[in-house]
């Protein structure tokens, strides 16, 4: 039986902003362990490498007890199979992002009926913030140390 303590919280995390970081520190209160599953998603053409990306979150979380990160290129599904996690952890920012994290919890239920989708909103300062957001004002050099973890906007500065 899957330890149901253990929750995955998959994404692209390209970057990962301040409504990632709220989540993942919110979803920490609620479980033993959080692993922030950064996928590599080359369909989606991501801004930042996978190795990247998964630096940024782990310099984001290095504060939080109880959380890891692992990168991914497999089914959502498997990975938790393999790290033993039992709950997958979704973000919902507004109404749009319902209908799609339906669709995928029902998804990822037909695969394995034993792992549950628990959805978390933001707080209502972050609800606005998207990484694609967050990519078009980076790629305008617009102002972006609002929307990012401090240590994340340092290592992006280094990279532009």
């Amino acid at each position: 039986m899957k330890n149901r303590k253990i929750a995955l919280y998959p994404g692209t995390f390209d970057p990962i902003t301040n409504g990632h970081y709220d989540i993942i520190e919110r979803a920490r209160n609620l479980f033993d362990e959080v692993i922030v599953a950064v996928a590599e998603s080359k369909d989606k053409n991501p801004l930042f490498t996978l190795e990247q990306r998964i630096q940024m979150v782990q310099i984001a979380v290095k504060n939080l007890k109880g959380v890891r990160v692992v990168g991914f290129n497999n089914l959502t599904v498997e990975l938790a199979h393999e790290q033993d996690a039992g709950v997958l952890i979704r973000g919902l920012r507004a109404v749009s992002d319902f209908e799609y994290e339906l669709q995928l919890g029902y998804l990822n239920n037909s695969l394995d009926e034993t792992i549950e989708t628990v959805y978390l909103m933001p707080k209502l300062k972050h609800a606005f913030i998207s990484s694609s957001i967050v990519r078009n004002l980076l790629k305008f050099h617009g102002k972006t140390e609002h929307l990012l973890p401090k240590e994340v906007q340092k290592i992006i500065g280094s990279l532009t």
